[in-house]
């Protein structure tokens, strides 16, 4: 059974996700950005990534350096099969609930 996901941790894995083999830091904080329209910091988005790879749902790997980052090297994410299955689960819970508000009004 997989834990629920929060929103914010769906956020980053959807954006894993669409980013593909371009998933590092940056472009996940940017595509998050553009996506939500909501701003998050380096430190938040880092704290969901640490979070997301010790639950299973994330893997990393470290790029080549570049000469863009003054050597440095970037670390990229993947979704794992565990992760994978979580943003499924997620987006089944999330058409259950919004299927059965069909039935309430907003006024």
């Amino acid at each position: 059974m997989v834990k629920d996901l929060t929103l914010n941790e769906t956020s980053v894995l959807l954006a894993i996700l669409r980013l593909k083999k371009e998933a590092y830091g940056v472009a996940i904080k940017e595509d998050i950005s553009k996506f939500s329209g909501k701003k998050i910091s380096y430190g938040t988005l880092y704290s969901y990534l640490d979070q997301l790879f010790r639950k299973g749902f994330i893997s990393k790997s470290i790029g080549g350096p570049t000469p863009e980052r003054g050597g440095r090297r970037k670390i990229f994410y993947k979704l794992t099969k565990k992760g994978i299955h979580a943003l499924e689960s997620a987006y089944r819970l999330q058409k259950l609930i919004w299927e059965r508000m069909s039935e309430v009004s907003f006024d």
